[in-house]
């Protein structure tokens, strides 16, 4: 079936897609061109559960890529559905889902249609490593808002735009070590976290914390660290009924 995301949907950028569509085939790979990705994912993964109980939990993964995070959370017992608007990676993330047997509902549709067809669905959203490659990051904040129940919580994750940023996500990973495919990130696109805050803010989100995102290519590791001025992971959560569940 060949699938296409809503023409009405316009926060993307085709060439972003594009890149990422042509890594799909080897997205499972954890020696491929998402190496480091396989890294963070234990790291991410604990971050969220250490904040919401994901047993029987109703999650949305939002840039779910290949479905690394998706299936991860699906094994915690959460009932994941989870989207993208690349149609190479949707069909990857499904195929996977053939061999491991770990059920996620993989749709193609931008957060923002499904925040129209779905409002106040969602224990817990996770964004991690799309804000900086949209057009409008604000965009996608304000559809997670509406996506998550009261009390519900949005995990994010993302670069802040500093000079070590640059040095290490771009210059290092990219074309020294070559750890990820040149052009993966423009540095323009990155986001500091006064800026993501404020996107929060106007979504009418409670930011609760954010956290440096450390990854150690000589070990292959990620960890949790106070220094954010790289990649940093947040959470925030939607004021009403209470969110510890």
């Amino acid at each position: 079936m060949n699938e296409q995301a809503s023409p009405s949907a316009a926060n993307f950028d085709q060439a972003e897609l594009d890149k990422f569509g042509a890594l799909a085939n080897r997205w499972w790979d954890p020696d491929g061109p998402q190496k480091p990705l396989h890294a963070l994912n234990p790291v991410r993964l604990d971050y969220v559960r250490q904040r919401v109980t994901l047993q029987g939990a109703q999650v949305l993964d939002v840039g779910c890529g290949g479905g690394l995070l998706s299936e991860a959370l699906a094994r915690e017992g959460a009932q994941v559905s989870a989207i993208d608007l690349a149609p190479e990676l949707i069909k990857v993330a499904r195929l996977h889902r053939l061999e491991s047997g770990v059920q996620v509902d993989y749709q193609l549709k931008p957060v923002e249609e499904l925040a129209a067809e779905r409002p106040g669905s969602f224990d817990a959203i996770a964004c991690m490593e799309m804000l900086e490659h949209v057009p409008d990051p604000g965009s996608i904040i304000d559809a997670c808002a509406t996506l998550l129940k009261p009390g519900g919580r949005l995990f994010l994750s993302t670069l802040n735009r500093t000079p070590a940023a640059f040095a290490l996500a771009i210059v290092g990973a990219e074309y020294v070590a070559r750890l990820l495919p040149r052009g993966t990130h423009h540095y323009q696109e990155f986001i500091k976290p006064a800026e993501l805050a404020a996107w929060l803010r106007a979504a009418g989100l409670q930011l609760e914390d954010v956290s440096g995102l450390v990854y150690e290519p000589w070990r292959n590791r990620a960890r949790i660290s106070r220094r954010t001025d790289v990649n940093y992971l947040a959470c925030a959560v939607k004021p009403g009924a209470a969110g510890d569940r």
